[in-house]
């Protein structure tokens, strides 16, 4: 049923089934290639413009919502959000990569890892919880970074979560893959097509592809019957992981936790960036803020409440598997399953692959109703074609955008693994909470035409001095962890800018039901230990990083910046204002 607020009733009764220039490129800089060019010799000028360019919380709630034609149905609690937290974060890296960094890395201190990235993925939460609450849209970050810190850091937040979830979407089928083959007794990668392709793309999964076109397939038919699916399927996988827990511990040995940090504090922060990954997807939950009933009480409860208790247990999972096995034992590839083998529960080896079964099942099932979410809100802004942000008249779902992101997640994962990508997720999810952090911190501290100038210049450089130690603090551990002098300055610097956000400048926003607590000592100490946690990363990671970010820039450069300025400018035409008078900080 189309919305009562679409832009006309002409419009409303379109045919969602349509495929034409005008749904993919409306704008007028791609009209012909007279307006193109015209529109890349106004590159520097629109760059500037979309660089200052902040949009509104209520364009982001109202007037953005009108792309979509239909709205999608408001149909969750907050029981349903804290299955889908659930559905969405336990799967794949519990099972996969706390036996890798243990046996690597961690060694026992696994369970420090886990505290470790715990304490960052909350950190984050309560940032999240924040926004989702005050702009309740289904654009999560990217709608949060175009409130606070504009249209180019959105874009950027907008190709890494494309990237996360494509890439990741992809890694956690070829799991799943992994794991069937364990249930059903056959040797590694026997399901999959054996190439001469390159290694680490040369075994073709066409499993994983259907099992993603699987989950896409139920996400898109109805939200409601997704989250009852959802429900079922996380509950039976809770019952897996507490037999985990309670049978690890009755065959446990303490002897095995001897030497608890084998490979020093950097191997635990080291593998506290690499599980990370097993955090991930926390932030689905606020895509879900449109299909919610009382989004200001039912997201902070499904939120909150998921992820503490998930915390507590990948973190008594993590002690169990180290208290089962010694380290040096364990298997990174199947770590639980060889581990109860080895203390004579043979049998447990197929009930630990049923339940990582059902735990990637469920996350790919959430993911792929967040992600399409995501892109919805992505394409209402044109920095990707509108016509993914068509949400169906009858099923109240992005098809179009679950479409796109499984075709390129079924691509990937037909040919690369889980080992290839995992650090690159890490460090996307963790430079986009580092963002987050960053725009709550400016969503406080500074409201466009109240806040003065030189408070602005006062936030800047705190905000500057932050992020600069934080990258500081990370340098110095990465280089030589036992050195201690460099400590001395970035330590001071961080608490400096931090104590100058809290004493020389007054709160300008005050939360009008949720918000997050200890500000802005909170948000400053997610910005920390996300940066810390990057910089622990390998190499090879930023490399990745730096290429796909160079991809990303060059596809707004020559795309999605004329087709986001176009939007603006027609927009506020429209309303006879100048940009400047509605987008522009003041003073900026």
């Amino acid at each position: 049923m189309a919305t009562d607020d679409s832009v006309d009733d002409g419009v409303a009764r379109t045919s969602y089934w349509r495929w034409s220039k005008q749904d993919f490129f409306p704008e007028e800089s791609f009209s012909s290639w007279k307006a193109y060019t015209a529109a890349l010799l106004q590159t520097r000028s629109r760059l500037i413009d979309r660089f200052l360019a902040r949009s509104e919380d209520v364009d982001e709630i109202g007037e953005l919502r009108k792309q979509s034609l239909n709205d999608m149905k408001r149909c969750l609690n907050w029981w349903d959000l804290m299955w889908f937290g659930f559905g969405s974060v336990i799967g794949a890296g519990i099972f996969v990569l706390t036996g890798q960094e243990a046996h690597n890395h961690a060694g026992p201190a696994i369970v420090l890892s886990y505290v470790v990235s715990g304490i960052s993925a909350m950190l984050s939460v309560f940032c999240y919880t924040e926004f989702a609450v005050e702009i309740p849209v289904a654009g999560g970050s990217f709608a949060y970074l175009r409130v606070e810190l504009g249209d180019f850091a959105a874009f950027i937040a907008a190709g890494n979560i494309l990237l996360e979830s494509i890439v990741g979407t992809a890694a956690v089928a070829r799991a799943w893959t992994s794991y069937f083959t364990a249930l059903i007794g056959r040797p590694s990668n026997s399901l999959r097509i054996h190439t001469h392709l390159k290694d680490g793309y040369n075994l073709l999964d066409p499993i994983a592809v259907a099992v993603l076109m699987i989950a896409a397939a139920i996400a898109m038919a109805s939200t409601r019957k997704a989250s009852i699916i959802n429900w079922v399927a996380s509950a039976i996988n809770t019952a897996v992981i507490l037999f985990v827990i309670v049978a690890g511990f009755s065959h446990a040995k303490f002897s095995n936790l001897v030497p608890f940090m084998p490979y020093g504090a950097k191997g635990v922060f080291r593998a506290a960036a690499v599980v990370y990954f097993a955090y991930g997807g926390f932030d689905s939950i606020a895509t879900l803020a449109e299909e919610t009933k009382n989004p200001s009480k039912d997201i902070p409860l499904g939120l909150l409440g998921s992820m503490t208790a998930i915390t507590v247990i990948y973190c008594l999972m993590a002690l169990s598997l180290g208290m089962l096995q010694k380290y040096t034992q364990i298997d990174p590839e199947a770590a639980y399953s060889v581990a109860f083998q080895s203390v004579g529960i043979s049998w447990a080896k197929y009930l630990v692959a049923f339940g990582a079964l059902k735990g990637m099942t469920t996350v790919l099932l959430v993911g792929s109703i967040s992600q399409a979410r995501y892109i919805t809100h992505i394409a209402r802004s044109h920095i990707i074609p509108p016509w993914f942000a068509l949400v169906h008249p009858k099923t109240g779902t992005p098809i179009n955008a679950t479409v796109l992101i499984t075709v390129m997640s079924c691509l990937i994962g037909f040919f690369s693994g889980l080992d290839v990508l995992a650090s690159l997720l890490s460090i996307s999810a963790l430079f986009i909470f580092t963002m987050m952090a960053v725009a709550l911190l400016v969503r406080r501290f500074y409201v466009r035409g109240i806040t003065p100038r030189q408070n602005l210049v006062k936030l800047i450089l705190s905000l500057s001095i932050i992020v600069v130690s934080s990258i500081g603090i990370s340098a110095c551990w990465a280089l030589d962890p036992g050195k201690w002098v460099g400590y001395l300055v970035t330590i001071p610097l961080w608490l400096l800018g931090t104590a100058g956000l809290s004493v020389l400048l007054p709160q300008q926003r005050t939360p009008k039901v949720w918000g997050v607590p200890l500000v802005p000592w909170m948000p400053s100490l997610s910005i920390a230990t996300n940066i810390f946690l990057m910089g622990s990363l390998g190499y090879e990671a930023f490399i990745r990083f730096g290429i796909c970010t160079v991809v990303m820039i060059v596809y707004y450069v020559f795309i999605g910046l004329h087709t986001t300025y176009d939007m603006a400018h027609q927009r506020l035409a429209k309303q006879g204002l100048p940009v400047n008078e509605r987008e522009r900080p003041q003073g900026a």
